[in-house]
């Protein structure tokens, strides 16, 4: 190697310069034309094993497993692309990180400056297309300021609420020369350039808040994905665990709270736990922390804990009666406000809050406990063994999933996006930062390379992807960056051969019209498939072996992948029917809950409602002939 070519200071150099002094060591990208400068630079630095470039097969799984690195560790998540359809093929994945607030940094090739506007070979507007999905953009126009944007944009990712950054490099920027090449720390964006995340001291508001706890019987805590980027999950268990406030969690929640604590409820909304749903119902205060009101949580927004009181803490002031107005509304870094809640309610004003056994709170408790007992998660609601005996020994998909958190409750889980997505997040009890799934945009496609990045930043831990038949042929191609650097990922595969949240709604809501929902026909055989990459494969149909055949595959070193042919219209419970409150849901094909709590039998709903329609038919159709007759009696005699 010619050290001389090495540190010859151009923007490229810059580049990696200021991700190796920001402790950024390992990138996702695909090469190309116009992107080439960086990766000729980028040569160098993996020769001196201060950088790894991990090659995926797409674009869009650079961005997922950028995304999935993110979600993994806390850290900034690096990929490259270049030009032209390189770079449309990374707007997937920077919307899925927009949506669920992950800090990602995409950095994509462009064609030199001369050429710009000219509509010359592989030309895009990236910039603009991404306009509307990323927290901040930039396009470097001069080599020198390189470092100072990339140090910027990292900055601005992670700070205030979490996002992608875009930084489009034109080619001759790359690899022009810089005359006196200055590096640029986190330490020149506060000082000298003045970028600082402040929020108003909230004191006051908290305070208020806590007057509404004192006064409250029936307090929730309402948890999403703002508890897990603040890392503020100790935080949150001291305060549901010293006053005994249960918890309910979103999607992006998931791992922020123990949910083997008995405090816990799961998640709550459109395929939450019921107990959860009738909790958000009949609370007096909702505490709400990083959360966003989405609508598949809130269901019927004007019901949606129409009996609370609302508090709402969050990074973003955008958020704060965006969609549900509410009460107080504070303002700031999460781990920080709730740091603050517990300091002043040690103070001695806040003495009742020191008992942890104020008898509403524990009237409530009981009252949740209640609800589990009525509606428990079980795949069959009478058996509450682990390996439920089947017809014909059929596998169920929830059988696969609880036996996967029972074998393995300490792995790094992601999730593709559907009926398996829903399953998992009801039955997988995860940790901190151990759940990997798109939630806001619901990527089919993102678990298999969010796979890859978690295996990246954590080499030692097991990663376990789950997966359908479905989502799982959206991204298969990363079978072989997996295999190219023998990630010990493994892969299940929940094969219904449907895509089964669609097949599931056009039964419910479309009159079982199966419009192109079906698998089957095209559908590749998943062991040859892996065979083809060099990856072991296994296959199960069976739920009697289910537990053994799991165990052969999460305990063998290196990547594998288990095929579970399970029930295949098998429906994801409980569903809570769009625009409808949270408290009347789907419990099976025939039994539902009222605003109340009460179990009614749909069928028998449907049928009485049916012979109601059918006498009343009847009732007009006679008072028809009876008018005819009348009529008929004037006229003719």
């Amino acid at each position: 190697m010619d050290p001389k070519k090495f540190y010859m200071h151009t923007g490229a150099f810059a580049l990696f310069d200021t991700l190796v002094r920001s402790k950024i060591h390992s990138v996702f990208g695909y090469p190309g034309g116009a992107i080439l400068p960086l990766y000729d630079e980028l040569f160098f630095w993996e020769k001196n094993n201060l950088i790894k470039h991990y090659l995926v097969r797409h674009e869009q799984a650079a961005t997922h497993a950028a995304d999935g690195f993110s979600r993994a560790s806390g850290k900034v998540g690096v990929c490259f692309a270049t030009s032209g359809p390189g770079a449309t093929n990374l707007v997937t994945g920077i919307a899925t990180a927009a949506l669920d607030s992950i800090p990602m940094i995409v950095i994509t090739g462009q064609v030199g400056t001369q050429f710009l506007g000219t509509d010359a070979f592989q030309e895009i507007d990236i910039y603009g297309i991404t306009l509307s999905l990323v927290k901040h953009s930039y396009v470097a126009l001069e080599s020198r300021f390189l470092g100072q944007i990339l140090t910027e944009a990292i900055y601005v990712s992670q700070n205030g609420r979490p996002g992608p950054v875009l930084i489009d490099i034109p080619k001759n920027v790359g690899l022009e020369k810089i005359k006196s090449f200055v590096p640029c720390y986190e330490t020149t964006v506060h000082k000298v350039l003045g970028w600082r995340y402040k929020f108003k001291p909230q004191t006051y508001k908290i305070r208020m808040a806590l007057q509404r706890l004192s006064e409250s019987s029936t307090p929730l805590l309402y948890i999403g994905g703002g508890v897990v980027s603040s890392n503020a999950t100790e935080e949150l268990s001291v305060l549901a665990q010293r006053y005994k406030i249960p918890v309910t969690t979103t999607l992006m929640g998931k791992g922020s709270f123990d949910e083997d604590n008995k405090l816990s409820l799961g998640m709550l909304g459109m395929h939450g736990t019921a107990y959860a749903n009738f909790s958000v119902g009949n609370c007096d205060l909702l505490i709400a922390i990083g959360a966003r009101f989405d609508d598949r949580v809130t269901g019927k927004l004007q019901d949606f804990a129409c009996k609370a009181f609302i508090v709402h803490i969050d990074f973003d002031e955008a958020e704060i009666s965006k969609n549900k107005n509410v009460g107080i509304g504070i303002v700031g870094d999460v781990k920080t406000i709730l740091t603050e809640f517990l300091s002043i309610m040690n103070l001695p004003e806040h003495r009742w809050a020191k008992n942890a056994f104020r008898e509403e709170f524990i009237d409530w408790y009981y009252q949740t406990l209640k609800w589990k007992n009525r509606f428990p998660m079980r795949p069959i609601p009478t058996d509450d063994s682990l390996l439920p005996q089947t017809v014909d020994d059929v596998l169920l998909p929830q059988t696969v999933i609880k036996t996967i958190s029972a074998l393995k409750p300490n792995s790094i889980i992601t999730t593709d996006v559907g009926q398996h997505q829903m399953w998992a997040a009801q039955y997988m009890k995860c940790g901190h930062r151990h759940w990997l799934s798109s939630s806001g945009l619901g990527t089919m496609g993102f678990g298999l390379p969010a796979a890859i990045g978690a295996a990246v930043a954590f080499p030692g831990q097991e990663i376990i992807c789950i997966t359908g038949d479905s989502s799982f042929q959206m991204n298969l191609q990363e079978l072989g960056t997996i295999s190219k650097y023998n990630l010990p990922i493994k892969i299940i595969i929940i094969n219904n051969h449907w895509q089964g949240m669609v097949r599931q709604w056009q039964e419910t809501f479309y009159d079982n019209r199966y419009s192109h929902s079906n698998m089957v026909e095209g559908a590749p055989k998943f062991d040859i498939l892996a065979q083809a990459y060099d990856i072991k494969s296994i296959y199960t149909d069976c739920q009697s072996e289910i537990w053994n055949k799991l165990i052969n595959t999460l305990w063998i070193d290196g990547p594998v992948l288990l095929e579970c042919n399970v029930l295949e219209k098998e429906n994801c419970y409980p569903m809570v029917e769009p625009s409808k409150p949270n408290t009347e849901m789907f419990l099976t094909r025939k039994l539902s809950t009222t605003t109340e709590g009460f179990i009614v039998d749909k069928e028998a709903e449907a049928k009485k409602e049916r012979w109601r329609l059918f006498q009343e038919q009847q009732a007009e159709e006679e008072n028809m002939n009876l008018s005819f007759k009348e009529w008929e009696q004037e006229n003719f005699g």
